[in-house]
């Protein structure tokens, strides 16, 4: 199992508090160039946190491969992470 930076769990903390946000403005009627604004911020603090957090796994999976072949196949897994979160 992993274990979360805290500034990670902060990191996703902040965009919950985005969304609610982005929820209250859509009751209140808010402009949607506001609107999308806010979206696009919560989209690109996902984004982030999904290459911080393969990233972290990946230098992980390096240094506890035992051979070239786990490597690769260490490799290729964060690729396939990082191309199915696009």
């Amino acid at each position: 199992m992993n274990s979360y930076d805290v500034k990670i769990q902060n990191r996703i903390k902040r965009m919950e508090g985005q969304l609610r946000g982005i929820l209250k403005m859509m009751d209140e009627g808010k402009d949607c160039k506001a609107v999308i604004t806010q979206l696009s911020a919560v989209r690109s603090g996902v984004d982030h946190t999904i290459n911080v957090i393969l990233s972290e796994n990946l230098k992980e999976c390096l240094l506890g491969a035992k051979s070239s072949e786990a490597t690769h196949e260490s490799v290729q897994a964060a690729v396939d992470l990082l191309v199915k979160s696009r």
